[in-house]
This record gives C-alpha cells, sequence and structure tokens, in this order.
C-alpha cells in the first residue's frame, strides 16, 4: 500500500512530466525526412505536362505523393525553410505554409503534400524576414490538408523561430 506522500511524489511527477518536453533538444530534420522510408523522391513527381501557352509545368503526382512519414507525428524537431504566409498583420505572420524553396506555392506548381507543411506559431514572425529563410522548431504533426495553395500533408506548432543562417 502507498503512502500518501509516496502517492503525492507520484502524481507529482507524472504531472510535471509534459512540462520536462519544452526543455527537450529538437530533432534536426531536412526535407527528404519527409519522404517515407523506402520511397525515393523521383517517386513522387511523374513526368508531367507542359502547357506550352502559359508557359509552365504541371507536375503529376501520384500516390506517392501524399504518403508521410509516420515516424514524425508528435515528435519534436527543427526544420529549415521558406514562409509562404496566409495572412499578415501589423505584428507579422502566425499561420504559414513552411515550403523547400522560395516561391514554392506562388511561382510555381506546389510540391507534393509531403513536401508541404503548415505552420502555427503563437509569437508573430516578422513581415520584414518573409522573406528570408527559417528554422521552425516545435511538434510536427501528419495528416492531410487542403489549402488553396496546395494540400499539406505535415503541421508544426511552432515553440521557435530563427533566422536560417546558412
Amino acid at each position: 500500500m502507498l503512502s500518501r506522500r509516496t502517492a503525492l511524489m507520484f502524481l507529482s511527477g507524472s504531472v510535471a512530466a509534459p512540462n520536462m518536453a519544452f526543455g527537450a533538444t529538437a530533432r534536426e530534420i531536412i526535407w527528404d525526412d519527409l519522404i517515407p522510408p523506402g520511397i525515393a523522391y523521383s517517386e513522387i513527381i511523374g513526368e508531367g505536362d507542359m502547357d506550352i501557352e502559359n508557359d509552365t509545368w504541371n507536375p503529376i503526382y501520384d500516390a506517392n505523393a501524399t504518403k508521410l512519414n509516420e515516424t514524425l507525428d508528435g515528435a519534436y524537431i527543427k526544420m529549415p525553410g521558406f514562409i509562404i504566409p496566409f495572412e499578415i498583420s501589423a505584428d507579422g505572420v502566425t499561420d504559414f505554409m513552411l515550403v523547400p524553396y522560395v516561391g514554392a506555392c506562388i511561382h510555381t506548381p506546389p510540391p507534393p503534400a509531403n513536401q508541404l507543411v503548415m505552420v502555427n506559431t503563437a509569437k508573430p514572425w516578422s513581415g520584414d524576414l518573409l522573406w528570408d529563410p527559417v528554422w521552425v522548431t516545435g511538434t510536427m504533426r501528419t495528416q492531410l490538408q487542403s489549402t488553396q495553395l496546395g494540400q499539406t500533408g505535415y503541421s508544426i506548432s511552432a515553440d521557435e523561430m530563427e533566422v536560417y543562417v546558412w
């Protein structure tokens, strides 16, 4: 039988444990890590169609484009990318899409879903820094979502952001 003191110590430890995650070191990942193991990047994007009239290439994605790396679901990660904002206020941006290269989804067809990440951050990111590459640190989730810019496969609840330094 547990004493009252032992029970309280046990319960207080279990309540404090989730808060310890904030001090955890983030696993640094790159865009290739978003592709499930065993699938090559070349297997995500097919040949596509060239729209000569509009001078654009429209990729043809197969089922591999929506396959996600489920080992990242719930992982505390840090990854680089570029910001495509959904809305900008005077304080900056809090909801945006993280993309692997400048202009993805705006000037070109969107990358496949497993190469697009929705990000929400409580602390707005300055509108003055939107063209800079960034590091985003937070908890990643795997879930297909549709947006006006393209289908995403991942989301991050960002705890921290910083400018990516080459």
